[in-house]
């Protein structure tokens, strides 16, 4: 009997304790919402962005080295590769390759495993793509031009590198193409894709061309032709601002995609080839993650490419620990009866945990609404902030609508220390030591600011951790005047102890009834706070650094 029990509880998921290698430290859920796809796509390769708002840099090796992907079964490694990790600023992007992303599946997941000093890297680019991809360029590192996949293909040409980009880096170009030298086109089926943030229009664009098949862009419209059939054409490119364009033939049939959505379709005939792929020749703007495939990519894997590798994609989402469970007890109530035999210091303890109860959801409706104002408000300002070019500082005139913003707010600070060192009439030109007293003064409003989105949170600590031990300190004593009751009155029956003794466990019911609803809200609001938090940080230097750039020495 004691060998079944053992094997039984041995067959029970451990959710506590990692079941892939313990020579792993930590771990950290990254769930997968494929709703925008309708129906399932196999070998998909995902871009994980980490930060300090969703990953432990400091658990992690300088160099994510230690970093390994695990399917939902907790058991089968995921090829992966890192494009990007910087340890010291806390950034990173790490491709994976997800054998099957199905939209009917609500619980797909898998694993980010870190802190193993000893682990060496697995990271393998060339592993990490399907059969039928021909080459895929991040443009990042020294291996600017350099294709990443088994094919290793290169690129010629001249372009520049644009360190902050979509998906780490990305290359810039200026009306010069890059060529891969006899690129071989099947007749089954081709897919280009890439993700570009054009300059302003118009510009007359090959986005690329091999022979007689050539994608254009006609004012701000795209143009696919090939030999002397009708073009195929469609869609709207947007001037400074990340898009994801693709291409599809295969069958007699082309597609064009905008954001994963079908701009343009048409008869197209598609010949076998192998000569000069020519890439962005006249093109002025920034290009990342550019995608070759011997087959027509689906519809739903461009959806997927979209919400997986777009900055604001939704497809990817790592929590900072496991999933609880949910359940519910039910059974007769007998409130009735409890009341009726709730002691007085029983009810005492009741009413003040009715007050930390209402004060607590006060705290928690309050704080919530604030916190939902802030976001708002930080989303809106920061659009507004990261769109504008030289006239970044003129966004603080005429402007009521980031009132709820905390980023904002530091804007301001640091807008009132720059106009204490701004000169009528002279251009402003700030040296070093103005701006590191500029990014003084902004730090000490995202200290207040901080101190401000904080605030009253300890009331929740305290209803979450008070409100157990007042309910026990009411359970305790209504048990000892029942038993006291019921020595001197001499009667023993259970008739006369049940009452008291269930009345005097309502207590510590109450308790728990304050302290669980404001632990989940605690824990709610803490991680919406922590994200604010590095959003602010995160905007600290990049105001900083955008000064500095613009009006510095």
């Amino acid at each position: 009997m004691k060998r079944l029990i053992i094997g039984l509880l041995s067959l029970l998921p451990l959710t506590a304790q990692a079941e892939w290698n313990e020579a792993w430290t930590a771990r950290s859920k990254v769930t997968v919402d494929a709703s925008v796809a309708s129906a399932a796509v196999e070998n998909v390769p995902v871009a994980l962005r980490l930060h300090s708002g969703n990953f432990s840099f400091l658990d992690a090796k300088p160099d994510g080295s230690d970093l390994r992907f695990v399917a939902a079964d907790d058991k089968t490694e995921l090829k992966y590769h890192i494009e990007k990790f910087d340890g010291l600023n806390e950034l990173a992007v790490v491709w994976v390759m997800l054998p099957k992303v199905d939209p009917k599946d609500k619980d797909a997941h898998f694993w980010i495993y870190h802190g193993n000093e000893n682990a060496p890297s697995t990271s393998d680019a060339k592993a990490g793509w399907d059969p039928s991809t021909l080459a895929a360029f991040h443009f990042s590192g020294q291996a600017l031009l350099q294709d990443v996949t088994a094919n290793a293909l290169a690129a010629t040409g001249e372009v520049a590198v644009q360190k902050a980009a979509l998906l780490g880096e990305a290359a810039v170009f200026a009306g010069k193409p890059i060529t891969i030298a006899g690129f071989k086109r099947g007749v089954s089926g081709f897919t280009w894709s890439a993700w570009m943030k054009p300059a302003p229009f118009p510009q007359q664009a090959v986005l690329f061309s091999q022979g007689d098949l050539s994608l254009k862009v006609d004012g701000q419209k795209l143009v696919l032709a090939a030999g002397k059939e009708a073009p195929v054409s469609g869609g709207e490119l947007k001037a400074a601002e990340w898009q994801h364009v693709g291409v599809t033939l295969a069958g007699g049939k082309a597609e064009l995609y905008v954001n994963g959505v079908a701009v343009g379709s048409g008869p197209l005939t598609l010949t076998e080839a192998q000569a000069d792929l020519v890439i962005g020749e006249g093109y002025s703007g920034e290009i990342d993650e550019l995608q070759l495939a011997g087959a027509a990519r689906s519809a739903d894997w461009f959806k997927l490419a979209v919400s997986g590798q777009g900055a604001d994609g939704q497809l990817l989402k790592v929590q900072a620990g496991e999933a609880g469970e949910e359940g519910e007890e039910g059974g007769d109530s007998y409130i009735g009866i409890l009341v009726d035999n709730l002691t007085i210091d029983a009810k005492v303890v009741i009413v003040i945990l009715a007050i930390m109860f209402a004060i607590s959801t006060w705290v928690m409706i309050a704080k919530g609404l604030l916190i939902g104002r802030i976001s708002k408000g930080n989303h809106d300002f920061l659009v507004r902030f990261r769109d504008a070019r030289d006239d970044f500082l003129e966004l603080g005139k005429n402007e009521s609508g980031f009132a709820g913003s905390t980023i904002y707010h530091l804007y301001q600070a640091g807008l009132r220390e720059i106009g204490k060192r701004q000169v009528a009439g002279q251009e402003l030109a700030l040296t070093g030591s103005s701006l590191d007293a500029i990014k003084a003064s902004v730090d000490a409003a995202l200290v207040r600011e901080n101190h401000r989105v904080n605030s009253n949170m300890v009331l929740l600590t305290i209803a979450i951790s008070g409100g157990p031990f007042l309910g026990l300190l009411g359970t305790v004593v209504g048990v000892m005047i029942t038993f006291a009751a019921i020595a001197a009155a001499g009667d023993v029956n259970i008739n006369a102890i049940a009452p008291g003794i269930a009345a005097a466990l309502l207590a510590t019911v109450a308790g728990l009834g304050v302290a669980i609803p404001a632990l989940f809200g605690y824990n709610y609001l803490a991680s919406r706070i922590k994200n604010i938090s590095a959003d602010m940080q995160i905007f600290v230097d990049e105001f900083i650094t955008r000064v500095a750039e613009v009006h510095g020495k």
